[in-house]
């Protein structure tokens, strides 16, 4: 045990899996992978079964705690919603593992109702980054209306029947004017971004305040950045070319001249931000899921106090 973690290879953690049935397809797979990332059935059952169980008794404990407060109170019990932040950086494949923890957990016996958002929607749009003159720094904490992600999640928690979000659009790299998304009362409500375990300000609540439980998915540094770049040609050869994309031109450059650019924009930016505000919110995690260079993960460090 390192400082309250428990640390466990892929072994002894898929052995934990126990009874967890596997529910899902490998053509449902395919159409929950991110871009370039090699995920399969496999990984499932040895990663995520066991610990979509661990989530399942986390969650039941939960609604336990809930149920001996409301008694206390002599209170009616109110459903509080469970919520599951998933940190990391950009490339790692915090998104995938977002979609697969959706999709897996609203097949549990119980049918809960999950819902899933990212954090995305809650950057500022490209206007007022540009008027803040912090466009360059897109994804960097000051990004990010932090205000507005902490009163929805504070609203969802609370138990709001219908809570907005904004959307965000990645084609067109910013927030989509006027259209919303509807958090409908959830049962489990995950969230999905790279500050989410940000510390707040002096005297403020961060929005990881409201989180049940958080998973951070860590990488080596070099590992990531060859991720990202293999991503970057994948998207310019898909994404990049819709006439809509934000990036177009980068669909021009040539293979060397997208390489340069990819490398250049992880170095200053994406492995910045990494090192200077992700990376340190690691030990904030009650799991860490440590990727190796295939993508698959090696080890799992769980949090016991």
């Amino acid at each position: 045990m390192n400082n309250g973690y428990v640390e466990l290879s892929r072994e002894q953690w898929s052995e934990l899996r126990k009874n967890t049935p596997l529910t899902l397809t490998a053509d449902e797979l395919e159409e929950l992978r991110g871009v370039d990332d090699p995920i399969d059935l496999t990984e499932v059952t040895d990663i995520y079964l066991p610990l979509t169980r661990l989530l399942n008794l986390h969650f039941t404990g939960s609604k336990q705690r809930s149920s001996v407060l409301s008694a206390f109170l002599g209170k009616s019990e109110q459903r509080v919603p469970y919520i599951l932040g998933i940190a990391g950086s950009v490339a790692v494949g915090k998104s995938t593992t977002a979609r697969l923890l959706h999709t897996l957990l609203a097949r549990w016996p119980e049918h809960p109702h999950v819902e899933l958002i990212t954090t995305d929607s809650f950057l500022y749009p490209n206007a007022v980054l540009e008027a803040k003159k912090i466009m360059h720094r897109k994804g960097f904490p000051e990004s990010y209306d932090r205000r507005a992600l902490v009163r929805f999640v504070a609203e969802v928690k609370a138990g709001g029947a219908e809570v907005k979000a904004p959307v965000y659009s990645h084609l067109e790299y910013d927030i989509v004017p006027g259209a919303h998304q509807t958090v409908k009362n959830p049962d489990i409500l995950i969230i999905e971004g790279l500050n989410v375990l940000q510390p707040a300000p002096p005297t403020s609540l961060a929005v990881n305040d409201y989180f049940d439980f958080s998973i951070y998915v860590d990488a080596k540094i070099e590992d990531i950045r060859t991720w990202y770049v293999e991503r970057f040609h994948k998207l310019r050869r898909t994404a990049f070319e819709d006439p809509k994309s934000y990036f177009r031109h980068i669909a021009e450059l040539s293979y060397d001249e997208a390489t340069d650019f990819a490398r250049n924009v992880w170095r200053d930016i994406n492995e910045r931000n990494l090192v200077e505000n992700i990376a340190p919110t690691r030990g904030r995690a009650d799991l860490v899921l440590k990727k190796g260079a295939d993508h698959s993960v090696r080890r799992v460090r769980l949090r016991q106090t």
